[in-house]
């Protein structure tokens, strides 16, 4: 495992997120490594400090509906790194990556208990969509938030 799968496991572990669907960590450690999406990480040094995924629409896609739209996935933050900006400053890049390539609207999924990761796309304009909410698993619901770009 790398050190990118290493940090998403330690993170969604930390924060308990993994209880509900242990098999979620398979998911966590190979998202980015087929080719589809752009894994970006924040460093200090040496030290990996946090990461996201940037994911363009594909007929695999969770909640990108078109070529238009583009996903996050994977965001986690070291928990000895939260509080600093990581959080904030992974977003803004993942959407600035997301303008360079034309992409109208990014859209994400999170569970209910991931308060930090809301906190920080609220800050930066995302907006809860709840009709397009989903249920991967019936003992788990994932609500989904979208942002426009506009250029």
């Amino acid at each position: 495992m790398n050190a990118v799968s290493e940090l998403r496991v330690m993170a969604y572990t930390a924060d308990g997120l993994l209880d509900v669907n242990p098999s979620y960590v398979e998911t966590l450690r190979d998202l980015g490594t087929d080719g589809r999406g752009e894994v970006l990480v924040a460093v200090d040094g040496e030290r990996l400090l946090g990461t996201i995924m940037f994911e363009p629409w594909s007929p695999e896609s969770e909640v990108a509906r078109n070529a238009d739209e583009a996903e996050i996935r994977a965001f986690a933050v070291s928990p000895e790194a939260r509080g600093r900006g990581v959080g904030r400053d992974l977003v803004n890049a993942l959407i600035e990556r997301a303008r360079e390539e034309g992409t109208t609207r990014l859209v994400l999924s999170t569970l209910p208990e991931m308060v930090s990761a809301q906190y920080v796309y609220r800050a930066r304009g995302f907006r809860r969509v709840p009709e397009r909410d989903w249920t991967p698993r019936p003992d788990v619901t994932l609500l989904v938030y979208e942002l426009p770009l506009k250029e």
